[in-house]
């Protein structure tokens, strides 16, 4: 697994050993990079100078991704104590040290934001429902900005529905579904 463009292009990203951790694929990733930032409802502002909030983030790619490809700052959210330290080895490997924050918490009972983030990335277990719970949570919490992004990450087959949040694209890639959504409220 590497980051697939940006500054730390090809930079290979360890993963813990088992299968607790499920990174998204590099093929899916470039397929999500290349829709925020070529989709009308996109741009190349919808990632660069961005705060960015990557939860459920076990490897941190999708954050990583993003900081490479020109994020202001990514705030990751990861409980596994495995993930954690691929994470944090991740992060030091492409010196984002400074440009980012680690959380060792649960997604669905975050500590309140510092700041709003204007790209929310959601990447749970699959099969469990955690995206609406989490999803709730950081909004409750501050985690998102007044209409920012949110990328949520499920399985094909599970359903997903977040009233409030606007449908902007759903992508399916193998066995992953990705949905972009947009919170309520002007901004971003």
């Amino acid at each position: 697994m590497r980051i697939i463009a940006g500054r730390h292009r090809g930079r290979t990203l360890v993963a813990p050993p088992g299968d607790a951790t499920r990174p998204t694929a590099e093929r899916a990733r470039q397929a999500l990079f290349d829709m925020l930032w070529h989709a009308p409802w996109g741009g190349r502002t919808t990632i660069q100078d961005q705060l960015v909030l990557d939860a459920f983030a076990g490897t941190g790619a999708l954050g990583l991704e993003a900081l490479s490809r020109g994020a202001d700052h990514c705030t990751f959210i990861e409980k596994g104590r495995p993930a954690l330290a691929a994470l944090r080895a991740n992060i030091a490997a492409c010196r984002e040290d400074p440009r980012s924050a680690v959380l060792a918490a649960d997604a669905t009972r975050p500590p309140p934001a510092r700041v709003p983030c204007g790209l929310v990335f959601l990447d749970p277990p699959y099969g469990k429902g955690l995206v609406p719970t989490a999803l709730a949570a950081l909004a409750a919490a501050g985690w998102i900005a007044p209409g920012a992004l949110v990328v949520a990450e499920t399985a094909e087959e599970d359903p997903l529905d977040l009233p409030g949040f606007t449908p902007v694209a759903t992508r399916s890639h193998g066995a992953a579904r990705l949905h972009v959504l947009r919170a309520p409220g002007e901004g971003c």
